[in-house]
Formats: C-alpha cells, structure tokens, sequence
C-alpha cells in the first residue's frame, strides 16, 4: 500500500514538475502593426517555445500604427507612426500578466515626426524615442507606475549626405542603450552617422552630444546590435544593406569588419532591415527587404567577433522589416510588412541555420516583442 501511495505522489510530482517546465516555455508574445488596413493595433498572444506555436489572446485598438514597442517589468511602450498625418505620439501601457490585457496609462506628442523606435533604461526611469522624419531623439522620464512624465528633452539632429532623395534631412532610427547604459547610440539614416550620446540619468538633461561613429556616404545606418557577451558591435544599413563590425570600449568604436549583406549572384533590389545576434553569441542574423526578402545567417568568430556569411534563408513573406529571436533561442519570428505574416523559423543552435516552420497571419505586423507570463 506504501509504495503504491508513493508511486501516486510520484506522478503528481512529475506531472506539477513537467507542467511547471511548460509554463516555464510559455511567453506572452506582444505585436505592433500598422493600422490602416484594418488592423486593431496591438496583439497578445501565447508563445509556446517548445513547440513555436502562438495563440491569439486580445488586441487593442487605442493607438493608430504602434510600429515599434518595447517592454520594461509590466509596462508597455508604443510609438505612434503616423506618417505625419498627425504629431508623431508614444503611449504608455500597463500589462497584466494575468491575462495578457493592456491598459492604457496615458499618451504624449514626441515633437517629431514618425517615431519608429524606442527603449527604456534598465532602472524604468527613462524612456527615449527616435524620430525618423522629424530627424531628432525625445527623452521622456516615467512615472513609479510606468506612465510618461509630461517634461522630456527634445534633440534636433541637423544635415544630410549625398542621396539626396533619402539623405536630404536627418532620419533618426533607432536610440539604442550602450550594454553599461553610459552611453545611447542613435543611428542616422540621413546623416550617415551613429551619433553617441553620454547618458548620466540626470531627470532634467539625460543625454549629452558626445561623439559620432562615420558611415560610408549614402549607406543609410539603419540599426546597431551589441554582442551579448563581448564587446563587438553590429551594424546594419539600409540604402547600401552592408553590415559594419566594431570592437568597442566606452564611447570608442572600432571597425574591424564591413561584409555585404546580400548573396554573389544577386542582382536585384535589396533594403537592410534588422540585425541580430543569438541569444548564445555565436550566430549573426539580418532582413534584408525589396526584391530580395531574406534572412542573412552568419557566424561569429568567438575571438575576433568578425563574421562569415553561412547562408540566406528565404524570409517567406515580403518586406521582412523586422524579426527576432524567442527567449529561449529555438526560434527565429520575421515580420512581413508586405505579406500580412509573421513566419517562424525553427533555429539550429548548431549550424545557426533556419527551417521554416509555419505561418500567423495578421495584417501588416512590424514589430515582436516577448515577455514572461509570469
């Protein structure tokens, strides 16, 4: 009777065990789109990184074109791209993690045009926001509660480069924190700069100009990715889809590296998206848009960080302007502004390689970004 009693305790432990292991897989997945083709705003979903299946939860509708979000504890930040048909806006969400419900705390213009990016500092005290058309960076301070504090700070960028189609003003795509946050890194599409910022926390001036990384003319530096383990840096461009490699110590970045970002025997249209690296460090990854739509795959060299192209993968939709990476590093999601579709790939940690494995679709999605459930 003994044994048989714990043979029972038994399974129970295995089986609470095995479902504490598949709650442990499970992420809510949040998704920004843009809105006018019927899109509802944001989605929640259920990710299950065991076997890379997601299932619809809810969406809001209280924002037009969320094309870039970002997540700090149980807090959601959303741009408001809205191709200046009005102010550019960022607004601040709380999220419950119960049921994957976002409740809208408040909302605040950016005083630029088109917001595409933004992020906030480790502490949750700082959120900053690039302003691609309006060409400049806004800092808000945020509340204990998550939402935006009305002051902010408002950086102007100014001049251009030689396209003069897309380089004829500034066009700031992203404000990215430097891995000891003493510095943001803000890419200039126009300018053909990464422009450094220092960044001291002070409430009132959080950022100061510092110095520039120098592109090559008319490149377009689109977005830069720090290696999660070492000091390398990855650079991506969009009007010439080139990736940079730096080593970096501080504010100082040196190019080590330039690889193309398209195959040899290619010779059509290419536009650089995103960029990458694996939750491990040792694989690099790219979109790249246009005629091409694929997935850069490349490895990383552990010792130099440089890199060697292993492959590209097809993208499976059109204009694959963003993707990323699950939490647990199984799978690799690329957004298809084009095609109406998040494509998820199966990622071997071996070889790097993707195999596509199946398809959402939802209308016009651009931005993913995951969250534990609890």
């Amino acid at each position: 009777m003994k044994k048989y009693i714990f043979y029972i305790i038994g399974i129970i432990l295995a089986g609470t065990g095995m479902q504490s292991k598949a709650q442990d897989m499970a992420y809510y997945m949040i998704v920004g789109t843009y809105t006018h083709t019927g899109s509802k705003g944001i989605y929640v979903y259920k990710f299950n990184a065991q076997t890379g299946k997601a299932e619809f939860l809810n969406s809001s509708s209280s924002i037009k074109n969320p094309s870039y979000i970002t997540i700090h504890k149980d807090n959601v930040y959303a741009v408001s791209e809205t191709n200046g048909g009005l102010p550019g806006s960022v607004s601040a969400y709380h999220f419950d993690r119960k049921n994957g419900e976002l409740k809208l705390l408040n909302s605040f213009p950016t005083g630029g045009d088109d917001p595409c990016y933004l992020e906030t500092d480790s502490s949750g005290r700082f959120l900053v926001v690039a302003n691609y058309s309006g060409g400049s960076i806004t800092v808000f301070g945020l509340n204990r509660d998550g939402s935006l504090k009305p002051d902010k700070q408002l950086i102007q960028h100014e001049g251009g480069s030689i396209n003069l189609e897309r380089q004829g003003s500034p066009h700031v795509h992203q404000t990215v924190f430097s891995p000891d946050e003493k510095y943001v890194l803000a890419p200039d599409l126009g300018k053909d700069r990464v422009i450094i910022y220092r960044f001291d926390g002070n409430i009132n001036h959080p950022l100061s100009r510092d110095t520039e990384i120098v592109c090559s003319p008319g490149s377009g530096p689109r977005h830069v990715i720090f290696h999660p383990h070492k000091n390398f840096a990855y650079l991506i461009h969009e009007l010439s889809p080139v990736i940079s490699v730096y080593q970096y110590e501080g504010k100082k970045f040196n190019k080590i590296q330039e690889v193309n970002g398209w195959p040899e025997d290619f010779s059509g249209k290419t536009d650089g998206a995103e960029i990458l690296v694996s939750p491990d460090g040792k694989f690099l990854y790219t979109s790249h848009r246009a005629e091409q739509n694929s997935i850069g795959m490349f490895e990383i060299d552990p010792s130099t960080g440089m890199i060697a192209n292993i492959g590209f993968q097809p993208a499976g939709g059109k204009g694959p302007r963003f993707f990323t990476i699950d939490p647990s590093g199984k799978w690799l999601l690329a957004a298809h502004q084009g095609s109406d579709s998040v494509v998820i790939f199966k990622r071997n940690p071996v070889t790097g390689e993707l195999e596509e494995s199946h398809t959402i679709k939802l209308p016009i999605p651009v931005c993913i970004q995951f969250t534990p459930m609890k």
